[in-house]
């Protein structure tokens, strides 16, 4: 392999054959693996944050004494917990499996949802360091979610539909009537 000299006159240099810097490819991404990849990193954290929360102190005795926040611990309080964990579970699975349309109407409601459910999360908190950065994490994530469905590319008309909608269009069978006149 050729090193390059290095000079300090102003002499110009005879160049030796170098290999050239290699470009990596950067592959376009689907909107739908994106949307995928971003509900399971708002799932990671969003399941992390209630999971290392244990550690903060008196969550345990709280939780043994049928305390969660200011709500009892009971069948309600539970299957409400799921349905708000097991939503953007589902999301990550129907990111990838909707069809285009409805996958961007859905993703635009759930994540528009999701971001009062989340900032909820520090009401009442004394750890603000910690529930603050899962949440501003989380929003970050919820973010990207509702901008990369609502940036969904269009697909272009297909050359058929194109000649169709020209064809059948009465405003341009006007102007087209006025320009063979």
């Amino acid at each position: 392999m050729d090193l390059p000299i290095l000079t300090t006159t102003t002499e110009p240099m005879m160049r030796t054959s170098q290999p050239t810097a290699v470009t990596l490819e950067d592959q376009r991404i689907p909107v739908r693996a994106k949307l995928a990849a971003t509900w399971t990193s708002f799932m990671f954290l969003y399941a992390y944050v209630d999971i290392l929360n244990f550690f903060t102190p008196g969550v345990v005795a709280d939780i043994l004494d049928g305390k969660v926040f200011e709500f009892d611990l009971s069948q309600t309080f539970s299957t409400t917990a799921l349905t708000l964990v097991a939503i953007p579970i589902l999301m990550v699975v129907l990111s990838m499996t909707l069809p285009a349309r409805a996958n961007r109407i859905t993703n635009l409601i759930v994540a528009s949802l999701y971001v009062p459910v989340t900032a909820f999360n520090a009401v009442g908190e004394s750890w603000l360091y910690f529930y603050g950065l899962g949440i501003v994490l989380e929003l970050i994530l919820l973010a990207l979610i509702v901008r990369y469905a609502w940036t969904w590319p269009h697909a272009a008309p297909s050359a058929t539909a194109t000649a169709t909608a020209t064809a059948t269009s009465p405003d341009r069978a006007a102007v087209r009537a006025q320009q063979q006149a």
